[in-house]
């Protein structure tokens, strides 16, 4: 067995707590470990050939059995981990290791990708942008590579794939000649280039954080660089693993993947580097908004402090004349001088305009 695995941090602490749950249990015990995402379990086949295509969505798990043995392509599609006994039968009729099953139906499983006798085990993380949290969702996508079929498992239902099955049903499309290794390449190829989109919109978002940090200094703006921050960590850490299983697949190390599609999967892996490279780059302009942020920070808390520094420096000689002339002494020969207030009030004057033109001429005002 060849065996290349790839770590992944995002949502650890999460998977950790959630990971408790198992415990006790003996290895191989199907339990599924992550949210329940979606109410029913959806199965839904499409087998093709470059002549005809056969589509449907079926309601119990043993009806995709027979296509286990059918010459032509056959991608069958689950979108829901928590009915364990349904991963637990399809593994069974497949000759799935109880083992892969567990990593399945743990949404915590690292990033990694495993060669079997009859099949290839992939995992990876699929990213969302969830536009009403303005947040990035993460789901895992589990994949089993046959010689004539791919089983993908997916945690939610989503579109994401909607493109792909477009492509299969075009008669006239590549996919439609080439076996499931370039299928499997295809749902990769997906979920890459969604993280392109994710790109974009946290472009505009740090385009609008750069424009906010000039106009406003408040603890939102703050919050809102933080959680930036966060988000592309997040991104980073589910397609830094990527970037590894698909070099890995390059290496020409697993033999249910054609030579002649390897050059697909090169594509992928250009596309995977400048995804990374393009999340460095946001993490360097986001890391310098935060800079600039606590640095105007410092600068207007010392603005007030020398605003408050020159206001008591003021205060300081008219407090000590004050104090003087607010003893009560009997033999002072100012009180009993006519102009003595006047006088007073003329040193007050002249020692505030002296301090003044003193802290203007060294442009500390």
């Amino acid at each position: 067995m060849i065996n290349a695995q790839f770590y992944h941090t995002g949502g650890i602490m999460k998977s950790l707590k959630k990971t408790s749950e198992k415990t006790g249990f003996s290895p191989g015990t199907l339990v599924h470990i992550g949210e329940k995402r979606i109410e029913k379990t959806r199965i839904r086949i499409m087998d093709y050939n470059p002549d005809q295509i056969r589509e449907k969505e079926i309601k119990h798990i043993e009806e995709c059995f027979p296509f286990k043995d059918e010459p032509s392509i056959t991608w069958i599609n689950i979108d829901g981990l928590h009915e364990t006994d349904l991963i637990e039968k399809i593994g069974g009729h497949f000759d799935v290791h109880p083992l892969i099953l567990e990593d399945i139906v743990h949404a915590g499983t690292r990033p990694k990708i495993e060669e079997f006798d009859s099949f290839t085990f992939i995992v990876f993380k699929m990213l969302y942008y969830d536009e009403n949290a303005e947040d990035i969702l993460d789901e895992q996508i589990s994949i089993l590579l046959g010689t004539n079929f791919v089983i993908s498992f997916q945690e939610r239902e989503g579109t994401v794939f909607n493109p792909l099955r477009d492509r299969i049903r075009n008669p006239k499309s590549r996919i439609r000649r080439k076996g499931a290794d370039y299928l499997t390449y295809a749902l990769i190829d997906t979920v890459v280039d969604n993280y392109f989109i994710i790109l974009e919109m946290l472009e505009d978002k740090i385009e609008a954080l750069d424009e906010d940090l000039f106009t406003s200094m408040s603890k939102e703006t703050f919050h809102s660089i933080n959680n930036m921050k966060r988000k592309l960590i997040a991104l980073r850490k589910a397609v830094s693993p990527l970037r590894e299983l698909v070099n890995a697949v390059q290496k020409k190390e697993f033999s249910l993947i054609e030579e002649s599609n390897l050059i697909y999967f090169k594509d992928i892996y250009d596309h995977v580097v400048q995804i990374m490279e393009t999340v460095d780059i946001y993490r360097e302009l986001v890391s310098g908004l935060h800079d600039i942020f606590l640095t105007n920070v410092n600068n207007k808390m010392n603005e007030i402090m020398k605003t408050l520094t020159i206001t008591a420096t003021i205060f300081i000689p008219l407090t000590f004349i004050a104090g003087i002339y607010g003893m009560n002494f009997k033999y002072m020969p100012e009180l009993e001088w006519e102009w003595g207030y006047v006088a007073v009030w003329a040193v007050i004057i002249g020692v505030v305009g002296t301090m003044f033109y003193y802290f203007k001429k060294k442009d500390w005002l």
